[in-house]
């Protein structure tokens, strides 16, 4: 754990988790990997888990009720528990998530399950496409409902923008593209590969991080802004 990039105090949670899950599953711990921000050196103390990837020769119920007592005394550890098995029969269904997992970790015990996992671009742009057209479908629904209510459009506007910038992150990829890790420099790569409206995404973004406070109006402007690059998207993951 020497080479994390995170405080001392982090390292020690992560050291006694790592024992704790070895003493509650004794040659049934295959490995046990750290990805995200802490593994990826942007670890924002007290803002960020550490989200944490335990891979076991079987996934029950009986079995995972064993690491109860050590996830609960654990608040910041956000913890996965699967199977080699379950890992390789879900690539098709959860790329995003396996190439966010493989893009920043670092194994803390046991295997490298995820150095030679293959994720297949279809099963990537059919993800995004979803993901995204579902969103699009949930920001509509709500406008109509919640137009004149400024309030209610800034909390969606805003609990919606990160899921949709993730997502986007992922059509870069599935464009050809190897994508930024910071949500600015994201904002930037997809002005330039999908034409969005960049200052309407750092304003977003800006809002989202509390460095600014849009009235009614501009929230209003922000969504619809918001919404139009979404639909834009949309048409070129068709398209792809």
């Amino acid at each position: 754990m020497d080479q994390l990039k995170i405080a001392d105090r982090y390292k020690k949670i992560l050291h006694r988790f790592t024992q704790g899950l070895q003493d509650a599953y004794p040659g049934e711990l295959v490995s046990l990997i750290l990805y995200g921000s802490a593994a990826s050196g942007e670890f924002v103390d007290k803002h960020s888990n550490l989200n944490l990837l335990a891979v076991l020769k079987a996934a029950g119920l009986e079995v995972l009720e064993r690491s109860s007592k050590l996830a609960r005394g654990s608040a910041m550890i956000n913890i996965l528990f699967l199977t080699e098995d379950y890992i390789v029969h879900s690539l098709d269904v959860f790329p995003i998530e396996f190439l966010d997992m493989r893009e920043n970790y670092v194994v803390l015990y046991g295997k490298d399950v995820l150095k030679d996992i293959r994720i297949d671009t279809r099963n990537l742009r059919f993800q995004c496409e979803q993901e995204l057209k579902a969103k699009l479908l949930t920001l509509r629904q709500a406008y109509v409902l919640k137009h004149d209510n400024p309030a209610e459009l800034r909390r969606l506007l805003l609990a919606s923008f990160t899921s949709v910038l993730h997502v986007a992150r992922n059509v870069l990829r599935v464009k050809g593209r190897t994508p930024p890790y910071l949500k600015q420099e994201v904002i930037k790569e997809l002005a330039s590969e999908l034409k969005i409206n960049q200052g309407i995404w750092e304003k977003i973004l800006a809002a989202k991080n509390k460095r600014i406070d849009p009235g009614k109006m501009e929230t209003r402007q922000l969504f619809a802004g918001f919404v139009k690059d979404l639909e834009s998207i949309v048409a070129i993951v068709d398209e792809l």
